[in-house]
């Protein structure tokens, strides 16, 4: 697979910058630096020849600053819990390594991406050790269909495939880093369509982007995206970590917003007061847990007199 050989490629012959002679004779000696610069220098002379993003959590650059004949994988870091990558023109390949800006174990980190829905022009690969496994195929691939691996499973390889013009080809994608757990709830629920137990309803009061009350206005479903839509009337904005919901229009002390779910779960509109959580993908508000308000209210108090509430909300 060329994919494969581009990989053992970029192993391959990889060489230090070497700076220039300073006359003849041996330099003079200098004292060792001390271990945290040392560090910083390594890093800084390995990446000589990358590319880095301007801000390190996004990168845009084109595959026109290569020469037509050269066959380099061009080395991409990023470290931010979500950016994204733009590629215009894309010629060779890129190795895009993704960091966290924290401590966290690799093994405990979710890598999500989502390919711009007019992303063309390369194949995106997971790849390690040489090995590559194809995330999100150049063409005949679902547009915009997120796709989510632990980062120890390896990084990310994009390949350009043969065009006769590039001149309209972009090739890009949006990533999130987030812990394990958070990863999993947009790609391998073993029941997404399943109503919560009281016990994970509990648990998304507290760990969920957003908590919500009100209403069911409308569902609209997204076939080409394999979604539906659902329309809300808040009556109660318990939390939200970004602006999902707005105020109504009218002032009449409701808030208005839409969250997704997944085509398969059948989604209609129904009457009376839910409880809407739900984590925030992409700009995206994703619906989590949504019991009815009068059920919410009973798991609720059951729980609060067992003093088994994992934190608080509340409730009048």
């Amino acid at each position: 697979m060329r994919g494969a050989a581009w990989a053992a490629r970029r192993r391959a012959g990889q060489q230090w910058p070497r700076s220039p002679g300073s006359g003849p004779g041996p330099p003079p000696l200098l004292p060792p630096p001390p271990p945290l610069l040392l560090l910083l220098l390594l890093l800084l002379l390995g990446g000589a020849s990358a590319q880095y993003s301007s801000d390190l959590c996004s990168w845009k650059g084109s595959g026109l600053t290569r020469e037509a004949h050269s066959k380099e994988v061009e080395q991409v870091y990023l470290r931010c819990s979500a950016g994204s990558v733009e590629w215009m023109y894309p010629t060779g390949a890129l190795i895009v390594n993704l960091r966290p800006n924290t401590f966290s174990p690799a093994r405990n980190l979710t890598v999500c991406i989502k390919p711009f829905r007019d992303s063309s022009g390369a194949n995106i690969y997971l790849e390690k050790t040489g090995e590559l496994r194809l995330l999100v195929r150049d063409i005949g691939g679902e547009p915009g269909q997120v796709q989510c691996f632990n980062l120890e499973q390896g990084g990310l390889f994009v390949e350009a495939t043969p065009q006769q013009d590039i001149s309209r080809r972009t090739t890009g994608f949006q990533y999130e880093l987030m812990s394990g757990q958070r990863g999993l709830d947009l790609h391998v629920l073993s029941a997404p369509c399943r109503p919560c137990s009281d016990t994970e309803v509990l648990l998304a009061i507290c760990t969920s982007d957003f908590v919500v009350q009100g209403f069911i206005q409308d569902v609209t479903h997204v076939p080409e995206q394999q979604a539906s839509v659902i329309s809300l009337r808040v009556s109660r904005l318990h939390r939200q970590k970004s602006r999902v919901f707005q105020p109504a229009p009218e002032g009449s002390g409701h808030w208005l917003g839409h969250v997704t779910t997944l085509l398969e779960c059948g989604v209609r509109p129904g009457h009376g007061e839910f409880l809407f959580t739900g984590h925030v993908h992409f700009g995206e508000a994703q619906l989590g847990c949504a019991p009815r308000f009068s059920d919410f209210q009973r798991m609720y108090r059951d729980a609060e007199k067992r003093g088994t509430n994992p934190c608080e909300i509340e409730m009048e």
